[in-house]
């Protein structure tokens, strides 16, 4: 009985948890455009917003190495010790490269 609750638990958290990553993202695109936008105004703001939170992300060249370290430092934020170590070893090695 007691696994039946932690799985169902489990699953109730990851489904709570979901929609934040999504507006995460959002949020982020949404600060970039308006980054972006600079002193736009008037109509010629809102058919650059429109067009950019609606377009998808630019296939990124080539990363450079500071690129790589800072992506896989922001994915081993919640890692410490020899775990960090390892991820950061696997994390660096297959992360595209120039």
């Amino acid at each position: 009985m007691k696994i039946q609750s932690a799985i169902a638990a489990l699953v109730l958290g990851a489904v709570l948890v979901s929609p934040a990553f999504a507006q995460n993202s959002q949020q982020t695109k949404m600060a970039d455009c308006n980054k972006q936008a600079g002193d736009k105004k008037g109509d010629e703001r809102k058919a650059f917003m429109k067009t950019c939170l609606s377009s998808k992300p630019a296939a990124a060249g080539p990363m450079s190495q500071q690129d790589k370290m800072k992506m896989c430092n922001k994915q081993a934020a919640d890692k410490k010790g020899d775990d960090r170590k390892a991820f950061m070893k696997t994390c660096l090695s297959s992360a595209p490269a120039n």
